[in-house]
C-alpha cells in the first residue's frame, strides 16, 4: 500500500495470531490491508472474523462471499458466521443496530475462546468514535468517554481509533483497494447513520475539526470520570446481594456511585440519567420508599443510606425446631450444644430446655411479637424499626416461633423468655449461614 496511515501498532505483540472483524466494507478492508503489509514487521498472524448478520438478505451474503473471496486470495484464514439479527431484535425488544452489536460480539467471543486468534481487531475509527459521543449525548447517557482502543480484557483492540474517515476513504482510493458497500449505510433512518449523514456534515460545515474537538472532550471526559470513578467507589457499602450509598454523599459522587452500583448489579446497557436523577430525588423521600429500576432492580430509602438490590422470593416454609443443620430456603440453620458462651463470633445462646416442643423455624407473620432480652415486649414490627432493621430484609429475617410469639431473630437477638441463666444445663448456640458458607 503506498498510504501509510498512522494506526496504532502498539495494540499488537510480537507472535500474537490477529483476526480482522471484515465486514468487507471500506474501512475494514483497509485495516486488513494495512495490517497484511504490516504483518511481517510486527511479527504477527493476520487471519478474519466475518458475521453475516442476516438483515440484508442475498445481499449480505454476497458481501461475505466477498470476505472469503478475499481472504482465500489473500491466504488468510476465515471465522464465519451467520446470526439471525432480526430475531434477537424482535425478541428482546432492542434495535436491529444494538441486536447486530450483540450477535457480533458473541461471534467474537466465540473465536478467542475457541483460540481462533489471541485479538480481534475492529475498524472503528476516530469519526466513529466522534459519533459515539454525540450518540450517547443525545440519548441521556451518563456516558461520555466514547471509544475505547481496547475491549474484553485486551482481546479486542482498534488500532485505526486515531485515524479519520476521510483519511481511510483516500488510502483505499489511492491503492484501489475492492471492497463492498453496505447500502444500509445511507438509510438516514438508523440513529447513528442520521448523525453521520446529516448532523456530522452540518456540523463540520461551521466547525472543520468537529469531530477531533467531540473526541478531545471526551479524552478529558474520560481521565476525570476516572478519577471521580475511584472516589464513587471507595463511598458504596457492599454486601452479597446489594450496594448501599450514603445519604451524605455529595450529588457528583452519588451519580457516580449510583452508576457503578446498577452495573454492578447487572443493569449495565439499560440506565440511564434519568435514573440516576430518581435516584438522588429518593435522598428526600421518607424511609422505607423505594423505586423500580430496570431488569428487576430496586432502590430504597432506608437509615442514613440508598440501597440497590434485587429482591428474593420470599421463602413460607415452617420447619419444626431441632439441634443440628436444617435447610432453610437458600439458608442454613444450625444450632449446635455450646460449651461455652463466646460473642466474638455473632453467635447467639438460648436455653434448650426453655424452648416450646411446638416451635417452629420461619419468616415474620402479622400479629407476631418479641420479649426483649432484658425485658419489654413489643410488635415485631416495631422491634425492627427500633432497631432500625431495613424493611426490605424483615421479610428474609428466619425466625424461630412459637405460635405469635418470636423467642430468636437469627442474627440479632433472643427473646427473654429463653435466655441463658444459672438454672440453666443445655445451652444451645443458634447461627444462620448462607448455602455454602463455612459454619
Amino acid at each position: 500500500m503506498s498510504c501509510a496511515l498512522n494506526f496504532n501498532e502498539n495494540l499488537f505483540k510480537k507472535g500474537q495470531t490477529v483476526a480482522v472483524a471484515l465486514s468487507g466494507g471500506e474501512d475494514s478492508v483497509c485495516l486488513f490491508h494495512l495490517l497484511l503489509n504490516s504483518a511481517a514487521r510486527l511479527g504477527i498472524t493476520v487471519k478474519a472474523v466475518n458475521v453475516d448478520h442476516g438483515i440484508r438478505g442475498e445481499t449480505s451474503l454476497k458481501d461475505s462471499e466477498f470476505v472469503m473471496r478475499l481472504c482465500s486470495a489473500s491466504g488468510v484464514e476465515l471465522f464465519f458466521k451467520k446470526v439471525d439479527s432480526p430475531h434477537y431484535s424482535a425478541t428482546f425488544g432492542v434495535s436491529i443496530e444494538e441486536a447486530a452489536r450483540v450477535l457480533r460480539y458473541q461471534v467474537f467471543d466465540e473465536a478467542l475462546s475457541l483460540g481462533f486468534c489471541d485479538v480481534i481487531a475492529t475498524a472503528h475509527h476516530l469519526s466513529d468514535d466522534a459519533e459515539t459521543v454525540l450518540f450517547n449525548l443525545l440519548r441521556g447517557s451518563a456516558n461520555l468517554s466514547g471509544i475505547s482502543e481496547t475491549a474484553r480484557g485486551g482481546r479486542i483492540v482498534r488500532p485505526l481509533l486515531g485515524v479519520k474517515k476521510e483519511e481511510i476513504s483516500r488510502c483505499v482510493e489511492e491503492n484501489n483497494l475492492e471492497h463492498v458497500t453496505d447500502e444500509t449505510n445511507f438509510d438516514a433512518g438508523y440513529t447513528r447513520n442520521f448523525l453521520r449523514l446529516k448532523v456530522f456534515p452540518l456540523l463540520k460545515e461551521k466547525f472543520p475539526k468537529a469531530e477531533e474537538a467531540i473526541v478531545r472532550f471526551a479524552e478529558i471526559s474520560s481521565g476525570e470520570s476516572d478519577y471521580l470513578n475511584s472516589l464513587a467507589e471507595a463511598v458504596l457499602i457492599k454486601k452479597k446481594d446489594e450496594i448501599s450509598i450514603p445519604l451524605g454523599v455529595h450529588d457528583v459522587l452519588f451519580s457516580r456511585a449510583s452508576a457503578i452500583a446498577m452495573k454492578s448489579l447487572g443493569i449495565v446497557k439499560d440506565y440511564e440519567k434519568r435514573h440516576i436523577d430518581l435516584l438522588i430525588a429518593l435522598k428526600d423521600e421518607k424511609n422505607g420508599t423505594k423505586i423500580d429500576l430496570p431488569i428487576g432492580v430496586k432502590a430504597v430509602k432506608d437509615y442514613g443510606k440508598i440501597t440497590l438490590y434485587k429482591p428474593g422470593a420470599k421463602v413460607n416454609e415452617e420447619i419444626p425446631f431441632k439441634e443440628g443443620e436444617s435447610e432453610f430456603g437458600k439458608k442454613k440453620i444450625v444450632v449446635d450444644s455450646a460449651i461455652e458462651m463466646t460473642s466474638d463470633d455473632g453467635s447467639l445462646y438460648i436455653d434448650g430446655d426453655k424452648v416450646p416442643k411446638t416451635a417452629i423455624f420461619r419468616t415474620r407473620k402479622d400479629g407476631d411479637t418479641f420479649l426483649k432480652f432484658g425485658g419489654g415486649r413489643k410488635k415485631l414490627k416495631d422491634y425492627f424499626i427500633d432497631k432500625k432493621v431495613p424493611a426490605r430484609e424483615r421479610d428474609d429475617l428466619v425466625l424461630l416461633a412459637d405460635g405469635s410469639e418470636i423467642l430468636v431473630i437469627f442474627g440479632i437477638e433472643i427473646s427473654e423468655r429463653i435466655k441463658v441463666d444459672k438454672s440453666t444445663r443445655n445451652v444451645l448456640k443458634c447461627n444462620i449461614y448462607g448455602r455454602g458458607e463455612d459454619k
